[in-house]
């Protein structure tokens, strides 16, 4: 995959990303409340897309920074919520000047072709004890099915929680692992 394909794909998205967006209420309080979404902490949203869960962060009292690869997602982001610190950048890269206590990669995990980087830049970025979580509001099957269309060009097929664990092993103690007909996550403490 090609990181510039990625960041037109979601550029041409980006209008119409919110009246695509389907939610299920009760799968995202279960991957905010595993994910370690409280008062006080301060969030990294990876891929955050034009916003889509800032609402749900302030309504639990964290403050959100988002970075997302596509700059027309940040700039859609920048008008929904002007006073939030919202970065075009690639998260596999990007040097975070500060540190956050979770860090979140909601609906998005298929579209980084390189997940040992993406985890081992990640882990910089939180503070001990930190908690990275990879999320999808939907099942394994449903979320390969949503990609096979004009997406399949820009993801990967998502691994299974176990493979996933594996991954994030050698930066995180993964204690959340949530692979069901609604939901995917998995989730863990900084090393």
């Amino acid at each position: 995959m090609d990181k510039k394909d990625i960041a037109e794909f979601f550029d041409r998205l980006a209008g119409q990303w919110d009246c695509n967006t389907v939610r299920n209420e009760d799968v995202i309080n279960i991957i905010l409340e595993k994910g370690g979404i409280k008062k006080g902490v301060r969030v990294l949203d990876v891929a955050c897309g034009t916003g889509v869960l800032f609402p749900d962060y302030y309504s639990r009292g964290a403050d959100v920074t988002g970075i997302d690869i596509s700059a027309r997602m940040v700039k859609a982001a920048k008008i929904k919520f002007p006073d939030a610190e919202i970065i075009c950048g690639d998260a596999e890269s990007f040097t975070f000047p500060e540190k956050y206590g979770a860090v979140m990669i909601y609906n998005a995990f298929p579209h980084f072709a390189n997940p040992e980087k993406l985890f081992e830049n990640l882990s910089k970025t939180l503070v001990d004890n930190g908690r990275l979580t990879v999320a999808h509001g939907m099942s394994e099957k449903a979320l390969a099915e949503c990609h096979a269309g004009s997406a399949k060009n820009v993801s990967l097929p998502l691994p299974s929680k176990e493979h996933l664990a594996e991954i994030m092993s050698a930066y995180f103690d993964v204690d959340v692992m949530i692979s069901d007909e609604n939901m995917y996550m998995v989730s863990g403490t900084k090393k």
